[in-house]
């Protein structure tokens, strides 16, 4: 087989690490890619996001399937496309993928089908929405844009003065451009963050090792919201008892009320958790696998990750025995000075190997780019230093290990990874 995974993060680097682990697979395309995936899998310079040069890659290079990693063309409609030119594609329609694509539609789904969820309300003017956060006076409370935000739509506002400022942003500066002109005002939930990824063909749903994702840039959970600074598997929070519940009240009713609005979804849905005191609530949903939590769940994966997504394909999930390996996985983030606000690029990266790793990890490749012989940072979030476990500790304590090997100019990581799963 020949596949073109589409996309150029960590997690495009670890879904072709576990693609090249199957017998039936012979060749690995990229595209974009980045330093690092040059190295295990052939990169093409067409960006993800760019529908009609990806449809043309495929065809070009005769490829037996193709998967859509990263949620802009996946809600862009990249699925559809490449279907209609009769390449197989592992990922949601568009009509699917909007369960991402807009958090207003997905937060409606689940009033509709009494999936648990935050209370809220929408808006798509300033004085509105100030108005009704005044009235509901209860601190802090979630401001959230709509569309996709590369991960950072999300504003926890500790006071009024917070939230009017959150508000005027998205709303009247158009702070994510289009994604920001409706709102949706949540109420603020406390508990375990959990994020459990699922296969899923629209019939059968599968969930995979529960991980915890690291938001904030800083220790302690202090700072900016970033796209995830570091993960762990599996949750020690997601207990038998909590998935048995996830199963029946969140996972399989989500299946069916998007069968029910005519949305089939087939892919990878995402669940993002939160274990409250009144139980397990949908905090959002991704229309694909997350990122970094799939560096840290692939890794446990046991089974032919291409037999899954050609079951997925053919509608035959249930057909498949699933398993994953004993243990724990562990992966820090390693980011450009300044992220995620503004960092410079093409600073030279030390300690890696001619593969781009180091002794004793997987180095995952996020924003990397290969000149000269050298391995440059080319993004905020720059490599994710993974490793496995018998337990937690052992993980985290070889990841950092690995991590004190790596170093550029200006880099930085949370010392704190996976601190409170350990402390559970």
């Amino acid at each position: 087989m020949k596949i073109l995974v589409i996309g150029g993060g960590g997690r495009e680097h670890a879904i072709i690490m576990k693609l090249a682990e199957s017998p039936k697979v012979d060749k690995l395309y990229c595209a974009p890619g980045n330093g690092g995936i040059s190295k295990f899998a052939e990169c093409f310079d067409v960006a993800a996001t760019d529908i009609e040069g990806q449809v043309a890659l495929a065809k070009k290079l005769g490829v037996d399937m193709a998967v859509v990693a990263p949620d802009d063309p996946l809600v862009a409609g990249m699925v559809d496309a490449m279907n209609a030119a009769g390449i197989r594609t592992f990922g949601p329609a568009a009509n699917a993928a909007v369960i991402e694509g807009s958090k207003v539609f997905s937060k409606d789904l689940m009033k509709k089908y009494n999936i648990p969820t935050a209370k809220y309300e929408v808006f798509s003017d300033s004085a509105s929405a100030i108005a009704y956060i005044r009235e509901q006076n209860t601190y802090p409370t979630v401001i959230k844009a709509d569309g996709l935000a590369l991960g950072k739509g999300v504003i926890i506002a500790q006071n009024e003065e917070e939230a009017v400022t959150a508000v005027h942003e998205m709303i009247d500066e158009l702070k994510f451009g289009k994604s920001s002109a409706t709102v949706v005002v949540e109420e603020f939930l406390t508990g375990p963050e959990v994020s459990v990824l699922s296969f899923t063909d629209g019939k059968t749903v599968v969930p995979m090792v529960s991980s915890m994702d690291h938001k904030r840039a800083l220790d302690n959970d202090e700072g900016l919201n970033t796209g995830g600074m570091g993960t762990i598997a599996p949750n020690p929070f997601y207990t038998e008892e909590v998935a048995d519940r996830c199963m029946k009240e969140i996972f399989l009713p989500t299946i069916d009320a998007m069968n029910k609005e005519g949305r089939t979804f087939k892919g990878c849905l995402y669940f993002g958790l939160m274990l409250t005191p009144r139980g397990p609530v949908v905090i959002e949903y991704n229309c694909r696998f997350g990122d970094p939590e799939t560096q840290v769940v692939l890794p446990l994966l046991d089974t032919d990750l291409y037999d899954i997504f050609d079951a997925i394909d053919k509608g035959t999930l249930s057909d498949l025995d699933i398993r994953w390996k004993d243990g724990s996985c562990a992966c820090v983030i390693m980011a450009s000075g300044g992220y995620p606000l503004s960092y410079p690029k093409g600073i030279e990266m030390h300690g890696l190997d001619e593969k781009g790793q180091v002794e004793g990890a997987f180095v995952y490749h996020a924003g990397t780019k290969f000149a000269d012989g050298k391995f440059l940072t080319a993004g905020g979030r720059v490599i994710g230093v993974t490793c496995t476990g018998s337990d937690l500790k052992q993980a985290l304590d070889r990841a950092y290990a690995a991590v004190d090997r790596i170093s550029w100019d200006g880099a930085h990581y949370r010392k704190d990874i996976g601190k409170k799963a350990l402390n559970k």
